[in-house]
């Protein structure tokens, strides 16, 4: 007869993991050669004709941004686990990944503008590096939030993040 247990709880890290997804698309011909070929389309991709899958291309973007880990330092962790992809190829992900979601971001914003009736700016300064000059150059951080919780407003909370390599030109968001 059982009278009771002792349980013990542990916190435990299973560490990341990359894997090749393989997609295969069959190719079907007409046995009587009247139709031609058939194949199913290509998914659709963020980055088309490009290696690396969405997850992938954002959980390198939260590592750059929220948790302030640089393309050289997360290439070196992915050459660690067998995956040697160069900083410049992690760049342009990130370039091209920027592009891609520009027009969602600037859509949050236009939204985040027109039903506010307050709006809360913060502005920070960061190194950045200067390439070619082996030297840093300040950039320019800023975040616009809405949070009107406190005042029983009706829009939900929400932010956008911008950056702008210096104080003239334009900015990225």
């Amino acid at each position: 007869m059982r009278i009771g247990e002792d349980r013990t709880e542990r916190l435990d890290f299973i560490p990341a993991r990359y894997q090749v997804i393989v997609t295969i698309r069959p190719k079907y011909a007409c046995p009587k050669g009247r139709t031609g070929v058939v194949q199913a389309k290509t998914p659709a991709h963020l980055l088309e004709g490009s290696w690396p899958t969405e997850a992938l291309l954002a959980q390198i973007a939260v590592s750059k941004h929220s948790e302030h880990m640089p393309l050289n330092r997360q290439a070196a962790v992915m050459a660690r686990h067998g995956v040697p992809i160069d900083r410049t190829v992690l760049a342009d992900w990130m370039g091209r990944t920027g592009a891609a979601i520009a027009p969602v971001v600037d859509h949050m914003a236009m939204v985040l503008k027109q039903g506010s009736t307050r709006l809360y700016v913060d502005e920070t300064t960061a190194p950045v590096l200067d390439p070619g000059r082996g030297k840093t150059k300040t950039g320019y951080l800023w975040a616009v939030l809405r949070d009107e919780r406190g005042w029983s407003g009706l829009e939900p909370p929400g932010v956008v993040f911008h950056y702008r390599p210096g104080r003239k030109g334009e900015y990225a968001a």
